[in-house]
């Protein structure tokens, strides 16, 4: 017998909605294979998955674990696998999958915490060592009262402005399959974004030098499977970034063999 808070819930739900079944994965630690528990609950057309989850966690089962925040697919806090794929639940609605049965997984390549969450710290590990920050020595200190500007016309900020979306949901990195062989490897997340500093003309410092970018593990582990792409809410597209940014590695290589070559050749016929 459905108790009162659940009988006034499924009340919004009239003729013509129906019933999916919920399978969401159950697992208090990494490593322990865990499980599933299935629910059945009511949708309307413009359910998303999220609204799902929570409606389960409302009704339900309390005890889900389960990570969200914007609900406007910005913060990228509700990743998960749904129905295998790496998404986020805010931003998938349940029509789009055409099932009856939605699976609900914590995303590959992260330690999970408990049920759906998972663990980003290896994750915003890889992020940080990119130095995604502008690196500028001409910008004003604090007891400087002038203030100056950096000016940007619109080719320049087009080379970079579709990598800054970047919202850090970790879907890129769950889809990686280089991720899943080499936990030294930064991710497309980290190097996509090494790139979107790179390109910035506002930019003063080079990254091309940092061993996480430039290493046996670094840049050169990418096959270029593309998943990374596929998988991206907000468009950004690291895969394209990761190839821009061995692009520019390469052109910086060759300056600095060519700088090299001349001065070489500068010092022998001095002598």
């Amino acid at each position: 017998m459905l108790g009162t808070k659940e009988q006034g819930a499924k009340s919004k739900y009239g003729p013509g909605n129906h019933n999916v079944t919920m399978r969401i994965y159950r697992s208090s630690k990494e490593g322990n294979k865990g499980n599933f528990d299935s629910f059945d609950i009511p949708i309307q057309r413009w359910t998303t998955v999220l609204d799902a989850l929570l409606y389960v966690k409302a009704y339900k089962d309390s005890s889900i674990g389960i990570r969200y925040s914007c609900r406007m697919a910005s913060c990228g806090s509700c990743g998960m696998k749904i129905n295998g794929k790496p998404r986020l639940a805010c931003y998938t609605n349940v029509s789009e999958l055409e099932s009856s049965e939605i699976s609900c997984e914590p995303m590959s390549n992260f330690p999970v915490l408990r049920d759906l969450v998972t663990d980003f710290s290896q994750f915003l590990s890889h992020h940080r060592k990119m130095k995604p920050y502008l690196i500028n020595p001409e910008v004003d200190l604090c007891d400087n009262p002038e203030l100056s500007e950096f000016l940007q016309n619109p080719t320049d900020a087009d080379k970079f402005l579709q990598f800054s979306y970047c919202i850090k949901c970790g879907l890129c990195y769950s889809a990686c399959p280089t991720v899943a062989t080499d936990t030294k490897f930064p991710g497309p997340q980290a190097l996509a974004q090494a790139y979107r500093y790179s390109a910035d003309t506002r930019d003063a410092g080079s990254r091309y030098g940092l061993t996480a970018i430039d290493s046996r593990h670094g840049l050169w582990r990418c096959h270029f499977s593309g998943s990374c792409s596929k998988v991206c809410p907000k468009g950004v597209d690291p895969a394209l970034g990761i190839q821009l940014l061995k692009g520019n590695i390469m052109s910086f290589a060759k300056r600095r063999k060519k700088i090299a070559e001349l001065k070489q050749h500068t010092g022998k016929s001095a002598d």
